[in-house]
């Protein structure tokens, strides 16, 4: 490849562990790009360590979702974008990309753009402005130059809204090589309870329980999911099931899990996780990214979820007609949603149970999963398209001044 720049200066930020595996991917494609090494400045995790950034900060502080954290962590919040905001001046980079954590990038893009109006501006996964409040994409066009989207759909919505340019460069789950693993194995997997073409009989159902990634979702949903998991064992005698939670969290989920009126094994390496999807009927899910891992990894699921006391204040301005991501991309109802009072465990056993067996409700979601991975392909990683597009905006940039 012919190098395209001698150097370049990159400004990163990323707020959470999947921005910051974007973001040591873009750093690694974008230096195949450059001559010498990128000087970067910003904020980052262990991904983003390792490829050579010194983060201004510990990125876990900016680890918050909901209106009441963000609320809480305000102060804090407010300090590290002014810390943010003043390096980022001082070290005068090429580009600024801001990956996803949109309550703490976003205000340091802002003040960037006040600072350095010339300076390339690039959003990294873009905020679900089609979700809610759909004023932010027109606004986002007074300081974000492109946005790099992760989700097919999203092109389309952000241009019906006035936001910025955008371009689909794919999703990192969707060439996720652990999740093609489990989705190959899930394709040769006999149904659950189904006597096996040598004529043994297939191990126990297992169904997935995944409450969520922070200590509020675990809060909100482990009770309801524990009630879940006791009808359905009623209904299915002999089913098992498998909580594949994380190393912070592991102490409190397996607390929590012990009191159930039904066994449960609670694992948190990622190792662990795949193979117990790989294993998987169906899972009982909370809303967010796991449903499109359980999605590309052809796993049957429901999702579920209760909102914190002042995001129920804000539901009515949901605009988005499904929150689950698998529907979105399919453009189907696919995955059912059970979301604040209609999370009703007797409804969701049921759901689950003709779920994890050899049913038209099955096969018909299995269906639309492959749906669903056929539209987010792309060609090439992620990484390589999203850094391609910096490059020529730098490109064209450099040729207008």
């Amino acid at each position: 490849m012919t190098k395209a720049r001698q150097k370049l200066k990159l400004a990163i930020i990323a707020g959470e562990p999947s921005g910051d595996l974007l973001g040591a991917d873009l750093i690694a494609a974008l230096g195949m790009h450059v001559e010498h090494p990128i000087e970067l400045v910003g904020v980052g995790g262990d991904a983003m360590k390792a490829a050579g950034l010194k983060s201004l900060f510990d990125y876990h502080d900016l680890s918050i979702i909901g209106i009441s954290a963000i609320v809480a962590q305000l102060p804090k919040l407010i300090m590290h974008i002014r810390r943010t905001t003043r390096a980022i001046i001082a070290a005068q980079p090429d580009v600024l990309v801001i990956i996803d954590s949109p309550a703490f990038t976003h205000r340091v893009a802002r003040n960037i753009r006040k600072a350095m109006p010339n300076v390339l501006i690039v959003n990294y996964v873009c905020p679900t402005v089609w979700a809610w409040k759909p004023e932010r994409a027109p606004a986002m066009t007074g300081y974000i130059d492109h946005v790099l989207s992760v989700f097919p759909f999203e092109a389309e919505l952000v241009a019906r809204l006035g936001g910025p340019p955008l371009t689909y460069v794919g999703h990192r789950l969707a060439g996720d090589a652990a999740l093609q693993d489990v989705s190959n194995l899930q394709a040769l997997k006999p149904s659950a309870a189904k006597e096996n073409d040598d004529g043994t009989i297939a191990p126990a159902p297992l169904c997935l329980i995944m409450p969520g990634s922070r200590r509020g979702e675990l809060k909100r949903l482990l009770p309801a999911f524990a009630e879940t998991a006791h009808l359905l064992a009623e209904r299915m005698p002999g089913v098992r099931f498998h909580i594949p939670t994380l190393p912070r969290l592991e102490a409190e989920v397996r607390s929590v899990a012990a009191s159930w009126s039904v066994p449960v094994e609670v694992t948190a390496t990622d190792e662990e996780k795949w193979q117990a999807f790989a294993r998987a009927d169906a899972a009982l899910a909370a809303s967010g990214t796991v449903l499109l891992e359980l999605a590309l990894g052809k796993i049957p699921c429901v999702s579920a979820y209760k909102l914190d006391f002042l995001a129920n204040l804000i539901i009515k301005r949901v605009t988005v007609w499904s929150v689950a991501l698998p529907n979105l991309i399919a453009d189907y109802p696919a995955i059912n949603e059970y979301i604040n009072e209609s999370l009703r465990p007797g409804l969701i056993a049921r759901r689950l149970e003709r779920l994890m067996q050899e049913t038209t409700e099955r096969r018909q979601m299995l269906m639309e999963f492959e749906k669903v991975r056929a539209v987010m392909r792309t060609e090439r990683a992620p990484a390589e398209i999203s850094a391609d597009v910096i490059i020529d905006l730098l490109a064209t940039k450099a040729a207008d001044t």
